[in-house]
């Protein structure tokens, strides 16, 4: 059908990486809420609202915009052999021209963490935006006790760089961060976190 625009989808060897979709909800609401202990120590407090219907239908519309726009790919990580939705990887903040860098956020239910699939998401959405986007740099961020954060970041390419003060209001508070990066064709060598 002429004028019908493909969204775009990622695979990995066991997921598909795909923009959110209003039928989504219930098992993402669900997710969400049974991690909550395990994400809210990492995240920005979330609104009062935010595991609602009309929260999520807000989410699906502006990852919609966002990818159209070319700023940002929001994908949940659904596993393939059983439908089951994992986590959300986002490739945010898409800088073109001479930057031509974006900004890589992400998180994992509960249930899944780490049995590897944060990592293989992280080298999916990497390879799609060297590849595919003509990206140069993928930054990250996290807290410096996020030690299964960092440690995926590490072990997905990506190098530290420094400290970011005051960097995100995590779970109220302003919060310093590590900040990790990935460049396209890295000859640089190990970096030591401090």
């Amino acid at each position: 059908m002429l004028g019908v625009r493909r969204r775009p989808k990622v695979e990995s060897e066991r997921m598909t990486l795909r923009l959110p979709q209003h039928p989504d909800w219930r098992a993402w609401a669900n997710l969400r809420e049974a991690s909550t202990a395990h994400l809210t120590p990492w995240e920005p407090v979330w609104a009062h609202d935010h595991l609602s219907r009309r929260a999520f239908t807000n989410r699906v519309y502006w990852a919609q915009r966002a990818e159209t726009q070319g700023t940002a790919l929001p994908f949940l990580l659904i596993r393939r052999s059983d439908q089951q939705l994992l986590g959300a990887i986002t490739l945010d903040n898409i800088r073109r021209g001479p930057v031509q860098a974006g900004t890589l956020g992400y998180w994992i239910g509960a249930p899944f963490a780490r049995q590897g699939y944060m990592r293989e998401a992280i080298q999916a959405v990497v390879h799609h935006a060297f590849a595919q986007l003509d990206l140069s740099r993928i930054d990250a961020a996290c807290l410096p006790e996020n030690t299964a954060s960092r440690g995926v970041l590490e072990k997905s390419g990506f190098k530290y760089e420094g400290v970011a003060q005051s960097y995100l209001q995590i779970n109220g508070r302003w919060r310093n961060h590590v900040l990790y990066a990935n460049l396209r064709g890295d000859r640089r060598g190990r970096t030591d976190a401090g």
